[in-house]
């Protein structure tokens, strides 16, 4: 009795790329379902907040010290100096638009660089967020002119 092996290897084959497919087709479905996840981390109130100028909720997520980057300010300013550094910014500049340009991070860090269109102009708007405790915190905001 004599096989016809060319039929058994070309069915191996097929079977393989098939099998390699799959794995890719797996593997970036796992890959962009992660992205969106890390981009699901940022809370809403937080862009919400910088899209109205509400400079109040913004502080309920600073950190005790904040290293806070806003026009002639740069230093690391406690919670309460930092909310008030951000109204005087926000009265002064009412936001039009906010909208993200990138973000990533990994677990328990997550940063975000922004556009922040005022009627004074655009201001590069960077924030970066650590989980402590279960809950984000930001831990460095900056708002540089363009």
């Amino acid at each position: 009795m004599r096989y016809n092996w060319s039929i058994f290897k070309s069915e191996t084959k097929n079977m393989s790329v098939i099998k390699k497919t799959a794995f890719t087709l797996l593997f970036f479905s796992g890959f962009i379902i992660f992205s969106n996840l890390v981009k699901a981390q940022v809370p809403d109130e937080i862009i919400q907040s910088l899209k109205t100028g509400d400079s109040k909720t913004l502080s309920a997520y600073f950190n005790q010290n904040v290293e806070l980057v806003v026009l002639e300010n740069d230093n690391v300013y406690s919670k309460a100096q930092a909310q008030q550094i951000v109204n005087k910014f926000f009265s002064s500049n009412p936001p039009e638009s906010f909208t993200i340009i990138h973000q990533g991070g990994k677990e328990g860090a997550q940063y975000v660089i922004g556009n922040l269109v005022t009627g004074k102009g655009t201001y590069r708007v960077y924030f970066l967020l650590k989980k402590s405790g279960g809950k984000d915190y930001i831990h460095q905001l900056r708002i540089e002119s363009q």
